[in-house]
């Protein structure tokens, strides 16, 4: 049998999957050492970001931390506005609050929109001003083709980026948080009975899996950005517009495999890097693959059995209270499963 660490890779070969396969979307994977490109597929095309939105709401989040306007332990509020945004969502009533940190794993792990906006209105006072503040540290980064019109990334015409701003976004996390690496390695989180497992898919398939975050709209199809570290090198992988997540996660891995098996001849040819790769002059606007995403939430797929107790007909139920537990992944061990 397949140890755990080799099945996503195995998988990609036994598919036959190139790292270009016919109906995919862009693609991009990069040192996160030095930002250099290890292979790019129309890195410039927009797209929409779907919940990796979430990696620029936790970056902000972290950066309030840092400059003393929330702590860790802050208590953050349940507003109407976050109440409303529709699923995947806590489903806290209005008015009732967690911890900063307790928001932070909700909104990595279980991709939570209504804690998103609770962290938006926390850092900048209202969701309209933090998004604001997203834009702004978007051109701050050079990521010169995403605009931001949300912070959990529900469907927007205008809320776009593409394969090379989501990899400069995902750098800079990296290397202006390392303290919060553990975050993004999160395997599940305990709400009361609730036990919310993480959608990355890798990071229990992968050798090295150790974050980000997925995403997936019906527009987009299913997206991530994941990273993997061997060996002290860690590479990222940012891959759109997938069909189904479980292909997400071959691609992924099949492009996290190819940068560790040659980066070091590829850097022999002095590779370009994130800022110097030249912007391609046929980049396209944003498009939708609707019609060829498999998943019942967009029309196109079976709906997910429903689990039952022993009793026929009685569902089982899940309630959304606290206190949360969570654990993080340990270094040396892959972790999760798959949206």
């Amino acid at each position: 049998m397949l140890a755990p660490t080799t099945r996503l890779v195995a998988a990609a070969f036994v598919a036959g999957l190139s790292l270009s396969p016919a109906s995919a979307g862009p693609a991009l994977l990069f040192d996160a050492a030095d930002g250099r490109v290890l292979y790019a597929e129309d890195p410039d095309n927009q797209w929409h970001p779907a919940s990796l939105t979430k990696i620029m709401t936790a970056y902000l989040t972290f950066g309030a931390i840092k400059e003393g306007k929330l702590t860790l332990e802050t208590k953050i509020t349940c507003s109407e506005i976050a109440s409303l945004q529709g699923p995947t969502k806590v489903g806290l009533p209005v008015g009732s609050s967690m911890t900063v940190e307790t928001a932070l794993a909700a909104l990595i792990i279980k991709s939570a929109n209504d804690v998103a906006v609770m962290l938006a209105e926390a850092v900048a006072g209202s969701h309209e001003a933090f998004v604001a503040q997203m834009n702004a540290t978007a051109s701050r980064l050079g990521m010169t083709r995403t605009r931001f019109a949300n912070a959990n990334g529900l469907p927007a015409p205008e809320q776009i980026t593409t394969a090379r701003d989501l990899a400069r976004l995902s750098a800079a996390v990296v290397r202006d948080y390392p303290e919060y690496a553990h975050m993004w390695s999160m395997l599940d989180v305990k709400v009361g009975k609730r036990h919310l497992r993480s959608h990355n898919g890798l990071l229990t398939n992968y050798a090295g899996a150790d974050g980000l975050k997925t995403g997936f709209i019906c527009d987009s199809g299913f997206n991530v950005v994941a990273s993997a570290t061997r060996d002290g090198r860690k590479m990222i992988a940012v891959v759109l517009g997938e069909p189904t997540g479980g292909e997400r996660s071959v691609r992924a891995a099949n492009l996290l495999e190819h940068g560790f098996q040659t980066h070091e001849w590829k850097a022999l040819f002095a590779p370009p890097t994130l800022e110097t790769m030249p912007m391609a002059e046929d980049a396209k606007g944003p498009t939708t693959i609707r019609q060829i995403v498999r998943s019942y939430v967009c029309g196109t797929g079976r709906r997910r059995a429903v689990a039952k107790s022993k009793k026929k007909g009685q569902a089982v139920s899940e309630q959304q209270k606290a206190p949360v537990k969570k654990r993080a992944r340990k270094a040396s061990a892959p972790a999760a499963s798959q949206q």
